[in-house]
């Protein structure tokens, strides 16, 4: 069995080269065909054991050119990327609170009353923008993914505090995010804030094991 096991690692750890994530690759594949040989103990033909690796795996090939093509998708991209998505939402949600309370367009008013109607539900949308923030780094970088998790969310984190401590200082009028702006709904977006890093983080966990 553990013959098996080096056999295809070391074809794993050939075709991958010079990846600048080789060791962290080995190792997550390696504890994978862990579980599979621990799964697989009572099966005595190494032939079988091989192809149930291969099976739940892929191929030595298939696994190196897979993390090769994510090299196209570098961390600073990733990092952006999701820092202008949350910039976008902040941004677009200021301007909606921003125009609402200096024009008294109907149609204006009309999504504005809608949105303040649901505030738990864009709440969870956006808790599952953080999910996806986690998946994508974990998918996309495994181990790797980590420090990339960190510097991401701290970045992307910043309009958040910024728009709370505004609030709260009343720089920005409280009178304009009427009704919204209640006890529990002040609470709600602390504790919401709180758990958006657990949140992202057990995306990533997800992501990492969907990369597999």
């Amino acid at each position: 069995m553990e013959r098996q096991k080096n056999k295809f690692l070391e074809e794993l750890s050939e075709r991958l080269g010079n990846h600048q994530e080789k060791e962290n690759i080995l190792r997550e594949y390696e504890a994978h065909i862990d579980e599979i040989l621990i799964e697989s103990f009572q099966c005595k033909e190494e032939d079988l054991i091989l192809e149930q690796i291969v099976s739940r795996l892929g191929s030595p090939k298939e696994i190196a050119e897979m993390w090769k093509e994510e090299l196209s998708v570098t961390p600073s991209n990733m990092k952006w990327l999701f820092i202008f998505m949350n910039i976008l939402f902040f941004g677009g949600g200021s301007l909606l609170t921003l125009t609402h309370n200096l024009y008294n367009w109907e149609w204006l008013s009309f999504i504005w009353s809608h949105l303040t109607a649901i505030p738990f539900i864009i709440a969870f949308i956006y808790l599952f923008f953080w999910a996806l923030l986690g998946y994508e780094i974990g998918r996309g970088f495994g181990h790797g993914g980590r420090n990339l998790l960190k510097k991401t969310f701290l970045l992307s984190i910043i309009p958040n505090l910024l728009l709370m401590v505004l609030t709260l200082l009343e720089i920005i009028p409280h009178s304009w995010f009427a009704p919204l702006l209640t006890k529990t709904f002040i609470i709600a977006c602390i504790l919401f804030t709180i758990i958006l890093y657990p949140i992202s983080w057990i995306g990533y966990r997800w992501g990492k094991k969907a990369s597999v």
